[in-house]
C-alpha cells in the first residue's frame, strides 16, 4: 500500500485524525488521488490507513488506525455502529442525521434522514468515487430505498470535485416530504413539509432539534423577533408556545414561502418580513420597537478562516443591534454555525457587543451540537454549532 511518512510533531502524532500538506516528510510507492494510503511516522511505525487527495490542503484523512480498506464491509460495518450509537442514545430514527463524517469514522460523509428519504454528501474526493459503495451500504443496513445527493456544498471544490445534487437511489419525491417536529413533551408536533433537493443543507436545520424545547419555555405572552426565519421552525414553535406576537424576518423569497406555507399548515399567525436582517434591525431601532425575545441563528458568516475577520465583525453588529431592541429583562438565544468562529470567540463578540449597546446580561444556559452531531476531542473540526441564552439585567 503505497503511503506517506509524517514529519514530528504533525498534529496526527498527537490525536488529530488530519494531515496538512505541510506535514508530509515524503510519500512512498506513488499514491494516487482517491487512493487509501497507509500513514507512518519517521520510525516506520503504522500510524493508520487514510484517504488521500493531493489536491487537497488535507492531503490525508486517517478513517482507522490499522490496515483497512474502504470495501462493502467497511461501509456497511461504519453505518450499522453510526444507527446503534443514536439508537442507544433516543435519537428520533426517522428525523436525525445518521452519519456524521469523521465522528462516525467516515471522513467526508454526512447522511440525514427524513423519515423514508435519505440524503447524502460526499465531500471528499475518495469518499464520492465510492458513491455506490456507500448507497449499497444504505440499502443493506438502513433498508433505504430513496436516496438524493445534495453534492452542492462549495467545500467540495477544495478537494477538486463539481458541485451537483439529484437522486441516486429510487424516485425523485413528486411532493415536499412532510416531516413532524416534536418540540416539546405533551404538545401537538408541528407539521413542516421541506423540499430535500432544494432547501438549505440537506433540507432541514437538524442540528436545531433539541433547541425548540428550550426557547419555547421561555415564550409565554412575550413579543418574539425571529431573525433568518428560514422555514419558520423558530417562529412556529413560539407562536404555538403561547407568544404574545411573533414576527420573523428571512432575505430569501423561496425560504419565506415555505415558511408561510407552514405556518398555514399548523394553523398559526406570524409577522412574516421579507428583507434582509440588518436593514430590518437598524429600521426596527430607528422606529423604537421593543422585542422581549429575540432568535439570531444565521447562516455561517464565513467558511474560510480568511473571513474570520469579517464574520466578528458581522457578528458583532447584529448583536448590538439585537440588545438595543431588547426589552429591559428580555431573552437573546443566539447561535453560530460557524466553524473558524470559536466559541471562544463568538463570546467574546457577545461581549465586545454588550459594552457598545450599553446593557448588561446574564447567560441562562449554552447551546451545543445535537447528540446525532456527535464531537470528536481530538479532531475541533466536528464541533462547528454554539450558542447561548442571555437575559437582559434591567436598572444596569
Amino acid at each position: 500500500m503505497a503511503g506517506l511518512v509524517i514529519k514530528p510533531r504533525a498534529r496526527i502524532l498527537h490525536g488529530h485524525d488530519w494531515v496538512f500538506s505541510g506535514e508530509v516528510l515524503k510519500a512512498f510507492g506513488s499514491p494516487a488521488d482517491g487512493d487509501v494510503i497507509s500513514l507512518k511516522d519517521g520510525k516506520d511505525h503504522l500510524l493508520g490507513s487514510a484517504i488521500y487527495n493531493s489536491k487537497s490542503q488535507i492531503v490525508a484523512r486517517r478513517f482507522s488506525r490499522r490496515r483497512q480498506d474502504l470495501d462493502p464491509d467497511f461501509f456497511a460495518r461504519r453505518i450499522a455502529q453510526a444507527v446503534e450509537y443514536r439508537t442507544r442514545r433516543g435519537i428520533n430514527p426517522r428525523l436525525c442525521r445518521i452519519v456524521w463524517s469523521e465522528s462516525d469514522g467516515l471522513p467526508g460523509v454526512i447522511v440525514d434522514r427524513y423519515g423514508e428519504q435519505y440524503v447524502l454528501q460526499t465531500l471528499t474526493l475518495a469518499m464520492d468515487m465510492r458513491k455506490n459503495l456507500i448507497v449499497e451500504a444504505m440499502k443493506k443496513e438502513l433498508g433505504a430505498r430513496t436516496i438524493m445527493e445534495r453534492n452542492d456544498a462549495p467545500v467540495r471544490r477544495a478537494e477538486g470535485l463539481d458541485l451537483r445534487t439529484g437522486v441516486l437511489e429510487g424516485a425523485a419525491p413528486s411532493a415536499p416530504v412532510a416531516i413532524e417536529i416534536n418540540w416539546a413533551r405533551q404538545s401537538v408536533p408541528l407539521q413542516f413539509e421541506v423540499s430535500l433537493l432544494e432547501a438549505q443543507k440537506t433540507g432541514f436545520y437538524l442540528d436545531q432539534l433539541p433547541h425548540y424545547a428550550t426557547v419555547a419555555e421561555h415564550t409565554q405572552d412575550r413579543r418574539v423577533l425571529d431573525c433568518f426565519t428560514s422555514q419558520g421552525a423558530f417562529a412556529l414553535v413560539c407562536a404555538r408556545a403561547g407568544a404574545a406576537a411573533v414576527t420573523a424576518v428571512e432575505a430569501s423569497a423561496d425560504s419565506l414561502a415555505a415558511a408561510r406555507a407552514n405556518a398555514e399548515r399548523n394553523g398559526l399567525k406570524v409577522n412574516w418580513v421579507e428583507q434582509d436582517v440588518f436593514d430590518f434591525l437598524r429600521a426596527a431601532e430607528k422606529a423604537g420597537a421593543q422585542y422581549d425575545l429575540i432568535i439570531l441563528d444565521p447562516p455561517s458568516f464565513t467558511k474560510t478562516k480568511g473571513g474570520l475577520h469579517n464574520a466578528r465583525r458581522g457578528y458583532r453588529e447584529l448583536h448590538v443591534r439585537a440588545f438595543k431592541l431588547l426589552s429591559k429583562d428580555g431573552l437573546l438565544a443566539t447561535f453560530s454555525c460557524s466553524h473558524h468562529v470559536s466559541e471562544s470567540a463568538f463570546a467574546q463578540t457577545i461581549v465586545d457587543a454588550l459594552v457598545d449597546a450599553r446593557r448588561s446580561a446574564r447567560r441562562l444556559r449554552r447551546f451545543e451540537q445535537a447528540l446525532d452531531h456527535p464531537v470528536l476531542p481530538t479532531l475541533p473540526e466536528t464541533e462547528y454549532f454554539k450558542g447561548l441564552l442571555l437575559e437582559m439585567m434591567p436598572g444596569r
